[in-house]
């Protein structure tokens, strides 16, 4: 097996689980990989894995309805004129998040730049520019999170180069937010490579997720090291007892899932396991971990993805987030719909059988959209009980139903 070591690496050996191991010490982060001869290969941080593994023979396709997915986004968009303020903002109490987010699931689903929705929401972002390259609501202690959004729709406007500046500046401003060896932690620390929303609070995977999706969307590779020192947060936040994580946390549930933070003692937004003492995986998440394994060049096949595969495939629901129930549903059908589509099978092996999952979510949206073209949460945590917000989710949404 081949392994990026880039300069000054140390290798050792150690056992784990009856197999024989090599430990290497690579610009101060951990790597795990086994002693040659073994079948799979396993790596933390710098280094991705495959198992060697037969491929999967390809499920058959299934259609989803174009014109039904059509209808609903055109009711959506037009409810987003009629919403959008004067100055092109959405949602502009909580700063530029929110337009950034609406934006980027407008361009998404094929609604041209010129849209005064697009370009009015473009104009706005494009002021809440800062001398740090930030793209954020003066004082705002969300500084990350916003920039990230404002990215990802810069990206999706930038086909002319228009905002090449713009973004190497940003990229710039949430690297320089990234909890690492600038705040004096070391590769061990629970909260290394993570990101939070901003103002050094404390680092979370729903953030880091839109950190490495916000760089990698904007071209930069999954090798840079940035991505690798999110790829070791990421490690972290799953439950799953292996050499990519180090936490106490990881051999008390062991089921494979994904929960907001080791950081700061480990929170989960699911609570704690009474029994355990393990922090409770659940779906939103674990999808997020996911599709940040895949963005940061974990293979399909590596041993964490099929873990947390394993864990969505018991907790298959379109009608709720497992775990969390109602909160969240619209973050999670996303981020679910944004990391199936990054597999690339149509059909989802679940407990519960095959599911077609592009066309049951479908069928989740078109049953709560709003006569007005909107959807919202009744569970409003989250922000949830924002249309503004909630729409721009499920437009995303419907970006990958195709």
């Amino acid at each position: 097996m081949a392994i990026r070591t880039g300069v000054g690496a140390t290798v050792c050996s150690l056992k784990w689980s009856g197999r024989s191991w090599v430990r290497m010490s690579i610009m101060g982060m951990l790597v795990v990989a086994p002693l040659p001869g073994m079948h799979d290969s396993w790596v933390l941080g710098l280094a991705q894995v495959s198992a060697q593994e037969p491929a999967a023979a390809k499920p058959e396709k299934v259609a989803v309805n174009s014109a039904e997915r059509q209808a609903m986004i055109e009711r959506a968009v037009g409810f987003l004129r009629k919403s959008q303020a004067e100055d092109g903002s959405f949602s502009s109490q909580g700063g530029p998040g929110v337009t950034g987010l609406v934006v980027a699931s407008a361009l998404s689903v094929g609604v041209p730049k010129s849209d005064p929705v697009v370009a009015k929401g473009l104009a706005y972002i494009v002021a809440t520019r800062r001398d740090d390259g930030g793209l954020y609501a003066k004082g705002s202690r969300h500084a990350n999170y916003e920039t990230c959004l404002a990215m990802m729709a810069l990206d999706r406007a930038n086909a002319d180069g228009k905002y090449d500046e713009m973004i190497a500046g940003a990229q710039r401003f949430v690297k320089s937010a990234q909890w690492d060896e600038g705040e004096g932690l070391k590769p061990e620390d629970p909260a290394f490579g993570g990101a939070g929303y901003g103002s050094k609070s404390r680092p979370d995977l729903s953030n880091t997720s839109f950190f490495i999706d916000a760089l990698r969307s904007t071209g930069v590779p999954e090798d840079d090291p940035a991505i690798a020192r999110a790829l070791a947060f990421v490690n972290r936040c799953q439950n799953l007892e292996s050499p990519a994580n180090d936490t106490p946390f990881a051999p008390l549930l062991n089921d494979g899932g994904f929960y907001y933070t080791p950081a700061a003692g480990g929170d989960s937004m699911a609570g704690k396991d009474e029994a355990t003492g393990g922090l409770r995986s659940y779906a939103s998440m674990t999808y997020a971990g996911l599709k940040s394994m895949i963005y940061a060049g974990v293979s399909k096949e590596d041993y964490r993805v099929k873990a947390a595969q394993k864990f969505l495939s018991r907790n298959y629901s379109v009608s709720m987030n497992p775990g969390m129930g109602a909160a969240g549903l619209y973050y999670y059908l996303h981020t679910m719909a944004k990391a199936l589509d990054m597999i690339g099978e149509p059909v989802f092996e679940t407990e519960q059988g095959k599911k077609a999952w592009k066309q049951d979510i479908l069928v989740q949206l078109q049953s709560t959209q709003k006569e007005d073209g909107s959807w919202t949460n009744p569970e409003a945590r989250w922000m949830e009980g924002d249309p503004n917000l909630v729409t721009g989710y499920a437009l995303l949404t419907l970006s990958y139903l195709k």
